[in-house]
């Protein structure tokens, strides 16, 4: 099979690959689409994504296809059935998964990250990691189910009420994705800060949201908002976003900034204001909801995956060669 290898830091191989075995609890994939996200950008230049990628190994973490082949234990899914997979992968022993906060396993692996994923035309997974697809969500929207359920989890953190305003910033892939699910569970107000007009405009006009803020020329009204989100990781936003803060409002600080970055905040607002600064770590358990957000109609993603790859176009698209990209997808089916 053919499959794109991370062998070095920023060094791609296409290669030529036996078939992956399947144990008797895992499921061998076809795989239909492969998204590509900021943290293939990190391990393909050296750095951990929720957990550190050892060269060699077939990165994509965002993953759909058809079952080829299921090991003897597997009940939940046969062959042919269409499928999106959960990359995270829990010890089931450690004290987090034992407390139900198996999010933070000290064992944590994952699929396109520590073994082989979807930037393969085939890839295996264990069958407790692998859902089965409605009719009605295709393969390509499916291969962004994974970044939704990592917003699902970002939101089960916050207490979420439908008289609250909320902001969030950040108009890449992951802040356009919170203006759809806040407005989902059933926020009455969601506004929408980033740097581009076109992306601001488009969630403005298709998906529900009210006012919307371009950064580079218009400022983010401070203590207006009783949520905020976020979903940039730089010093600069995750101020924006304490700033923005009403008193009582919660900030889920969703963006993955550069490990060594810092921001300044005032801290007698945390107290005067008494508010809530959440962190949020990939996605337990919330794979379901993010393909029910899909089946219902809740979601529209399909607006928002604007390129699809093929696998000798992967490192183009990380080196940043190829422009104007609001998410893309790697096309392996065809």
């Amino acid at each position: 099979m053919k499959a794109l290898v991370l062998t070095g830091v920023k060094q791609f191989e296409i290669q030529d690959l036996p078939t992956p075995d399947i144990a008797p609890n895992e499921v061998l994939i076809n795989t239909a689409y492969a998204g590509v996200c900021g943290t293939d950008h990190d391990l393909y230049a050296g750095r951990p994504g929720s957990a550190a990628a050892v060269p060699p190994i077939v990165l994509g973490h965002e993953n759909s296809g058809v079952v080829e082949a299921v090991g003897s234990e597997v009940t939940n899914v046969r062959p042919g059935d269409r499928v999106a997979v959960d990359p995270n992968i829990y010890c089931g022993q450690c004290e987090f998964c034992l407390t139900q906060r198996p999010e933070l396993c000290d064992h944590l692996s994952a699929v396109g990250v520590t073994r082989d994923g979807g930037l393969a035309e085939q890839f295996t997974a264990p069958a407790t990691v692998v859902y089965k697809l409605p009719d009605n969500v295709s393969l390509k929207d499916a291969a962004a189910i994974e970044p939704i359920s990592c917003a699902v989890h970002g939101v089960d953190l916050l207490r979420l009420k439908p008289y609250q305003k909320a902001l969030v910033i950040g108009d890449g892939f992951m802040g356009q994705l919170f203006a759809q699910i806040v407005q989902a569970y059933g926020v009455h107000q969601v506004d929408l800060a980033g740097i581009f007009d076109e992306k601001l405009q488009r969630n403005q006009e298709l998906f529900g949201v009210r006012n919307i803020y371009n950064t580079t020329h218009e400022s983010i009204p401070e203590g207006a908002y009783d949520v905020i989100i976020e979903a940039v990781g730089l010093p600069s936003t995750q101020a924006q976003a304490v700033a923005a803060a009403n008193k009582g409002a919660q900030v889920l600080m969703f963006g993955v900034g550069p490990q060594e970055a810092h921001f300044e905040m005032n801290t007698y607002d945390i107290y005067k204001k008494q508010l809530t600064i959440q962190g949020s770590f990939i996605n337990p358990l919330t794979f379901k909801d993010a393909i029910s957000l899909l089946e219902s109609g809740k979601m529209n993603v399909d607006p928002l995956i604007s390129h699809e790859l093929e696998l000798d176009e992967v490192q183009d698209f990380l080196d940043g060669k190829i422009k104007g990209v609001s998410k893309a997808v790697v096309k392996l089916a065809h």
